[in-house]
């Protein structure tokens, strides 16, 4: 069985919950740019893999890991390109009243440079026949660069607030260090995500999960809420949707860095306008799982390294899909296994979110 009935089902649950709320509350609109965004993310990668093939981006497989995974050296990669910016030209229309105009546009700025980074990097790996583009330093100065100014326009407008909001009415006062928090969590989410885009349809799937819980929860926030991020979210949830039809397994085209940078991104953007960094690490654990598990198999096998250049792991391979492929596991069941989870901590973060 391929992934075409698992994928049909979390786009069935997250069409469900957007048209649900819609038919709860009055003039809720969640499920028209879900519904726009995945129709026109879908056929623009119908349109756009071809195109991706005959410029030959073809994705260059890493040679360290799981050997099952050459087969797929060749399929298509910075297939963001094709659905992001649908994404975010629909979710930056969605409201253009109340001041939001400029929120929105800077949500859309930031994801955008995300994506160009990560375009960068997809570029010169295929140009230079390598699974790795940019150097990790470069990399990271570019995303740092990005976020810190979009942390400075949003703190000149007075975006963010310097309190993160907690389930219970509990609050966490951070002042000034909100602003090195929120550059570690632009890096931190972005890196996140763009481990966890080593599995056909993995983290698109994620993704999807993850941007309609957030909008879900941004709406039942009551006044604390934003219902112009909300729409945000789920455009970019339809984005993921429409993309997945193609990326499920057998995966026909890859996001590559350049669709996982901006995904993080634009997460970490409506978190840090919206006072939702709380919902963010909830929903998001299976990103936070993939990148610790890179951390911890790097820092200990560097300190258990031996004199024969050699030293323990923690894991089969990082990250954390590759262990449980290494262990047995087919790609598909760590897929549905990683989906499951992820709706299982949507679920979680919606009940725990912050009061409104």
């Amino acid at each position: 069985m391929d992934g075409r009935f698992p994928a049909a089902v979390l786009a069935f649950v997250v069409f469900a919950s957007a048209f649900a709320y819609d038919q709860q509350v009055h003039g809720s609109l969640l499920s028209l740019p879900l519904l726009i965004t995945t129709l026109l993310a879908a056929v623009s990668a119908w349109l756009g893999i071809p195109q991706l093939r005959s410029l030959k981006m073809g994705q260059v497989i890493r040679e360290d890991g799981p050997q099952a995974h050459l087969s797929k050296a060749g399929t298509p990669t910075m297939g963001g390109l094709l659905v992001v910016p649908i994404g975010v030209i629909v979710g930056a229309l969605v409201s253009v009243q109340d001041g939001n105009a400029e929120r929105l546009l800077a949500v859309a700025a930031i994801t955008l440079a995300f994506m160009l980074i990560g375009g960068i990097d997809d570029w010169r790996s295929l140009t230079r026949q390598t699974n790795t583009g940019l150097t990790p330093r470069g990399k990271l100065m570019l995303q740092a660069g990005a976020a810190a100014i979009f942390l400075a326009v949003a703190g000149w407008q007075g975006w963010i607030s310097s309190t993160i909001a907690l389930p219970m009415g509990l609050e966490l006062p951070l002042g000034w260090l909100i602003w090195p928090l929120g550059l570690f969590v632009f890096l931190a989410e972005s890196n996140a995500t763009n481990l966890t885009d080593g599995l056909d349809g993995l983290a698109a799937g994620c993704g999807a999960l993850v941007f309609s819980g957030m909008g879900l929860q941004l709406m039942l926030r009551g006044n604390s809420g934003d219902p112009a991020l909300a729409g945000f979210c789920m455009a970019m949830a339809g984005a993921w949707i429409g993309f997945l039809i193609h990326n499920r397994n057998p995966a026909r085209v890859f996001m590559g860095d350049t669709g996982s940078l901006a995904m993080g991104a634009a997460l970490t953007a409506v978190a840090l306008l919206s006072n939702s960094l709380w919902p963010l690490l909830v929903m998001g654990g299976v990103f936070l799982a993939e990148s610790l598990s890179v951390i911890i198999q790097v820092w200990v096998f560097k300190a258990t390294k031996g004199p024969d250049g050699v030293g323990r792991r923690v894991f089969r391979m990082a990250p954390l899909h590759h262990h449980f492929e290494l262990g047995g596991a087919a790609e598909q069941q760590v897929v549905r296994a990683f989906w499951l989870v992820t709706f299982v901590l949507v679920i979680g973060g919606i009940v725990l979110r912050p009061n409104g």
